[in-house]
């Protein structure tokens, strides 16, 4: 089992509502207070989990500038009052962000039980290993 300090404890559970309040936001017709508070949370928990300065080096590398532009572009588009445009800024930048740790994902999904054998059938299995689905190097 994983071991987790407080911290990263505090940080998970502030990832995991900030989660909940930017769906919350989107099922309630992009509601501008849950999606300002889900984004706040989001970024606070990741701050909390991985750490400040790893959180920092993360989002400001010099090759992922645009997507961090993307991302927290679309949180303060979202704060000021914009949700819908705002959103779609920020699953742009997300996407860019974290396309990395998507294949990662995508490996463990195939180890569990139901999941994995629905992504091993033959069409599925084509077109995620036609993306590149093997694991690559986390940039953290």
């Amino acid at each position: 089992m994983i071991s987790l300090t407080d911290s990263q404890k505090i940080g998970m559970g502030l990832t995991g509502f900030g989660v909940f309040f930017l769906f919350f936001g989107m099922i309630l017709f992009f509601d501008k207070a849950l999606l300002a508070i889900g984004n706040i949370l989001f970024v606070a928990g990741l701050a909390f989990v991985i750490g400040l300065e790893r959180t920092f080096r993360f989002f400001f590398q010099k090759h992922k500038m645009k997507a961090t532009s993307f991302f927290l572009g679309g949180v303060f588009v979202v704060l000021i009052g914009w949700p819908i445009i705002g959103v779609v800024l920020e699953i742009y930048g997300f996407f860019l962000l974290f396309r990395g740790f998507f294949p990662v994902v995508v490996g463990f999904i195939r180890r569990i039980p139901v999941l994995g054998s629905i992504l091993n059938l033959p069409f599925i299995s084509a077109s995620n290993d036609k993306k590149g689905s093997s694991i690559l190097e986390c940039d953290l």
